[in-house]
């Protein structure tokens, strides 16, 4: 494979030194129009390629933010992405993309390997076991060390950054109360991310959702659990023990574990079964009957998160600026798992 053509290279074979091949190149003063040509000439003949991270280092500028996300399969990650790239190409700058996989370490390791001066700074979601740990001593590391994070969907409270959320809460109370609405009486809540963040916040909502009603939670019509594997055991004894007319999922494993399970077990959806579940992923739109949803706008949510970090990396007075947390909208999308109104 033919070698990169670098600044000592050219500097040796036009006997100049590497300073004036620096100058010339970046069509310094301080250099003659005729060595500016020379080195120019030549640099395009050996196909030379600046390397701008290593030109930008000296200001702390890369013009490239660091994107670290838990779990690459939830379409929900996927489309915040989207929003991303798109407001990150709009403003000029590069994305480098790690998975956590859900790994404590693998998100430590993310950071610390990135933060070595590759990027400017990160949008990140919190993986799954730092949340179970509550574990956040890496991130407020690297802010303090002058690297600015925002956070999205799941955040710590513990952690001085820019975030960007849903309204977790709000948007389940919502969701709740328009099954009430509905004519539901024994509403079930279903979560298998009960060691998140936005899952605690979304079981906090559904009970406020019916206490507004005027209705009280009957807790044998609950599941929560951190198991997709214990999900499942509880979903199947709750179908054999319950009658239920309504489902409130937080997650869309639990929504579309709960529509599989009605319909084996006889249910009409949504004349006997209504179901909300949380996340408009593809799954929603393609089961039949079509899932009736809470959508995050994940794409809104990536902008957001992306014109933050840029607005906070090119501020001429970072130190006043205070950080900022941006509540996105939620949407319920109604389709043919819930009864019209």
């Amino acid at each position: 494979m033919k070698s990169k053509a670098t600044l000592k290279q050219i500097a040796k074979d036009l006997h100049v030194s590497v300073s004036t091949v620096s100058k010339a190149l970046n069509d310094s003063p301080e250099i003659s129009e005729q060595t500016k040509a020379k080195v120019q000439e030549y640099a395009k003949l050996k196909n030379y390629k600046p390397n701008v991270i290593g030109l930008n280092l000296k200001n702390r500028k890369t013009k490239t933010i660091g994107v670290i996300i838990p779990n690459i399969l939830n379409p929900f990650f996927a489309k915040v992405f989207t929003g991303v790239e798109k407001i990150a190409d709009e403003k000029g700058y590069n994305i480098i993309t790690c998975i956590s996989n859900e790994s404590l370490e693998k998100e430590v390791h993310a950071l610390e390997m990135l933060s070595n001066g590759t990027i400017d700074g990160f949008i990140l979601s919190i993986s799954e076991e730092a949340q179970k740990l509550q574990e956040f001593n890496h991130f407020k590391q690297i802010i303090n060390e002058g690297t600015p994070i925002v956070m999205f969907d799941r955040i710590s409270d513990e952690v001085d950054c820019d975030k960007v959320i849903v309204d977790d809460y709000e948007s389940a109370e919502n969701a709740v109360q328009h099954l009430v609405k509905t004519g539901c009486k024994r509403i079930a809540l279903l979560s298998s991310i009960d060691n998140l963040s936005v899952g605690k916040l979304r079981a906090k909502g559904f009970y406020a959702g019916l206490e507004k009603k005027g209705a009280k939670v009957d807790e044998t019509l609950v599941v929560l659990t951190d198991s997709t594997e214990d999900f499942d055991n509880k979903l199947a004894k709750l179908f054999a023990d319950q009658k239920i007319d309504g489902v409130f999922a937080v997650d869309e494993h639990a929504a579309v574990s709960a529509m599989k399970a009605a319909i084996k077990k006889g249910y009409k959806i949504p004349e006997e079964l209504s179901i909300i579940g949380f996340a408009d992923g593809v799954w929603s739109k393609r089961l039949t009957p079509s899932m009736s949803t809470v959508s995050q706008h994940g794409p809104e949510i990536g902008e957001a998160a992306t014109k933050l970090l840029i607005e906070r990396l090119e501020s001429q007075d970072d130190d006043e600026q205070k950080y900022k947390t941006e509540v996105i909208k939620t949407e319920l999308r109604q389709r043919e798992s819930t009864k019209k109104i």
